[in-house]
C-alpha cells in the first residue's frame, strides 16, 4: 500500500497529532487487514509516510471516522430478543 506523503503545510498544522500502528489498533477494534482494505476503498483515513519505513495516521481523522461510524450505527436488538 502506498501511503500518502504529508505536505509541509499539513506537518505544521497546530494541534496535529499522529499515531502509529500500535496506538491505532488500541483505538480502533479492527484487524490490520480490515483497516488496510477500508483504506484501499477510501472508507478509512489514509496513513502518512513519516520515513521510508514508518507510517502514522492523523488522530483527528481517526476520531472523526469513529464519530461517523457511531452516527451511522443501527441499534441492534438485545441478544435473545426477537424482532417484532
Amino acid at each position: 500500500m502506498n501511503a500518502r506523503m504529508l505536505t509541509t503545510t499539513e506537518m505544521m498544522a497546530p494541534g496535529r497529532v499522529l499515531i502509529k500502528r500500535k496506538q491505532l489498533l488500541q483505538k480502533v477494534p479492527l484487524g490490520e487487514r480490515t483497516i488496510l482494505e477500508l483504506e484501499r476503498c477510501g472508507k478509512f483515513p489514509k496513513r502518512f509516510s513519516i520515513t521510508a519505513r514508518s507510517v502514522a495516521w492523523d488522530l483527528g481523522e481517526v476520531d472523526a471516522w469513529i464519530a461517523q461510524q457511531q452516527v451511522a450505527a443501527v441499534a441492534q436488538p438485545a441478544p435473545g430478543l426477537k424482532r417484532p
